[in-house]
């Protein structure tokens, strides 16, 4: 087995918990959507919640799935600069790449807290349904910082290998 190999069985073991939850977020997306479907065409009405409850799902669905892209190194980057060059550029632009992603997430995961924070802290209410905003808003800084530990698992994958 390759080296490539065995990190890729390695990555799928440790990648079991996105996969799971990222189709667990779909299904209830498409159950809702379905329900609401079904409601429109039997009754002329709609449910009022769904669409928010869609929304917020699929945010969450979005940074399930970007995490899951970093473990996987399947991020968007710049080939043409990764693929040309050499093995000691490519480790170099690896390491850069998830050193970037590293901090990118780490930025968004504070400003994502201190947004669940203020929406917390003044009462905000979602437009919909009217519930705390902060039941949304709480979902960005949590994935936020488990894509950020998926970019340092990236990080020192890429550091370790000579």
């Amino acid at each position: 087995m390759t080296q490539a190999q065995e990190s890729a069985a390695a990555a799928h073991l440790r990648l079991r918990w996105e996969d799971w939850l990222g189709a667990a977020v779909l299904a209830l997306l498409a159950l809702i959507t379905f329900a609401n479907v079904l409601a429109r065409y039997f009754t002329n009405q709609s449910f009022a919640w769904t669409e928010e409850i869609s929304i917020s799902l699929m945010v969450v669905l979005t940074l399930v799935a970007a995490g899951a892209a970093v473990a996987r190194d399947r991020h968007i980057r710049i080939e043409v600069f990764f693929g040309k060059g050499s093995p000691v550029q490519r480790r170099a632009l690896a390491l850069l790449s998830a050193a970037a992603t590293l901090l990118a997430f780490t930025l968004l995961a504070a400003l994502g807290g201190r947004l669940a924070w203020d929406d917390f802290r003044y009462e905000v209410t979602s437009p919909g349904i009217g519930v705390p905003q902060w039941w949304y808003t709480v979902a960005l800084p949590v994935f936020a910082l488990a894509i950020a530990a998926r970019a340092l698992q990236q990080f020192v994958r890429v550091w370790r290998r000579a």
